[in-house]
């Protein structure tokens, strides 16, 4: 749970031969795992721009009626509280809530969570004008309120490393002249849409820490699914608005490798580690004639860090070394293409090889090579799982404990090279804050 410095955990056994038992004495260093992001800025004709965000990683809900707890806050219970609030002046804000009991019922590691988020963005492009203006927001706009209520539950079959999450969400989206889909959707600009879907994810993780892991592996795999409206009623497909209640069936797999290098983990503690990993993602319909859900897509490429996109529920996949791509063909260089569009499959690859330069709890820091292949498709008729995107680059990792995850990479698209092009053109210096993208 991250409350303690991985580097000074000791565990000593002490036998009693008498009685045939063992005493296990554990020393260990606490530290902070609180986190604070804070930004703010101001743009001309955007306005005040900012986030504020908290997260109490080792919160006490049952102690906060206790004045003497409040040192600065209820802690100890290892239950996460997290705030945060977002603004782009006139064009973006969000507001977002979570809570997480990891110990639901007290007896056995079962995790409860619930969120709640509100989000709003306004299109600032006046199509009238051709030009920027903030106050055209309130005329076209979508936006965004969802509710998740989760159960995490570690499994004793096969073995310990397994656990299996639920979670029951809610999420209805509010459209005002903001047509989402103009291509399969082109009437529907103005409405409601919701999404009420089950998601069931199997996880099997033996990675020994979470900052910097060194060996083990993690497996993942989700399905996610909502009621078949349209096949309970023929009149859904062929309505004016046949997403007032989306339907869809959504499944992922995720798998990576941390292998150690060189000498055993623990005679020297700074070696090379290689990651690997593979992720991919399908998204299909129950009904033949209805189009393939404009929501919970997945969006390939860029840094992976959230936009204004999210709002549909898109799966944001990073892909180091390239923009936003809306083809699956890798010879049109996505630089070159004015719309976005989103997959409904998906494959990347990646190999990473990494180094730690500090394992220090209050900072750890650690630099490392990549090789990543990726790309997305629209229909199974068009899948090629040969026919990727290549990139390769160099990047470093920071965790500070009050803020989290800092990081950089620097990542060359192989696939974006042109004749007469340069280097240049080709590459792509990406920014990450408070995680690490998919």
């Amino acid at each position: 749970m991250n409350y303690f410095n991985q580097e000074k955990i000791d565990i000593k056994p002490i036998p009693n031969p008498e009685d045939g038992t063992v005493d296990i004495n554990y020393t260990v260093e606490e530290k902070s795992s609180d986190q604070l992001e804070l930004s703010a800025g101001w743009g001309g004709i955007i306005g005040l721009t900012g986030t504020l965000g908290v997260s109490f990683n080792n919160f006490s809900i049952r102690n906060i009626w206790k004045k003497s707890a409040w040192d600065p806050l209820p802690m100890g219970d290892g239950q996460k509280l997290s705030l945060r609030v977002q603004s782009n002046g006139k064009a973006f804000r969000s507001y977002n809530f979570s809570f997480t009991e990891p110990w639901f019922g007290g007896k056995k590691r079962n995790a409860l969570s619930f969120s709640i988020y509100n989000t709003k963005y306004g299109q600032t492009y006046n199509p009238i004008t051709g030009l920027y203006d903030p106050n055209y927001s309130s005329q076209s706009s979508i936006t965004t309120t969802g509710v998740t209520v989760a159960l995490a539950k570690q499994l004793k079959w096969p073995d310990d490393f397994f656990s299996l999450t639920t979670a029951l969400s809610f999420t209805r989206y509010h459209l005002n002249n903001y047509a989402i889909d103009p291509v399969n959707l082109p009437g529907f600009s103005n409405g409601f849409a919701h999404n009420v879907n089950l998601k069931m994810t199997l996880q099997r993780s033996s990675v020994d820490q979470p900052l910097f892991p060194r060996s083990g592996s993690n497996f993942l795999a989700s399905i996610q699914l909502t009621p078949p409206y349209t096949l309970l009623s023929n009149n859904i497909a062929s309505s004016a608005n046949p997403y007032e209640w989306v339907e869809y069936h959504k499944e992922r797999f995720n798998a990576e490798w941390f292998i150690p290098l060189g000498r055993p983990v623990g005679t020297d503690r700074k070696q090379f580690v290689l990651r690997a990993s593979v992720k991919m993602g399908f998204l299909g319909r129950y009904n033949s004639e209805l189009q393939i859900s404009p929501f919970e897509r997945f969006q390939v490429g860029d840094a992976g860090l959230s936009n204004q996109f999210a709002l549909l529920g898109y799966d944001i996949i990073a892909h180091r070394g390239y923009p936003v791509y809306n083809t699956s063909n890798p010879k049109v260089n996505p630089d070159q293409q004015s719309t976005r569009q989103y997959f409904t499959i998906f494959n990347k690859y990646t190999t990473e090889l990494r180094y730690p330069l500090s394992l220090n709890p209050s900072s750890t820091i650690y630099a490392l090579a990549f090789f990543e292949a990726a790309n997305g498709w629209y229909s199974m008729k068009d899948y090629n799982p040969f026919q990727l995107r290549r990139s390769v680059g160099l990047g470093m990792r920071f965790f500070l404990p009050m803020f989290g995850l800092l990081g950089f990479d620097y990542g060359i698209g192989l696939d974006r090279f042109t004749p007469g092009g340069s280097l240049k053109d080709a590459a792509r210096f990406t920014f990450m804050l408070g995680f690490e993208p998919e």
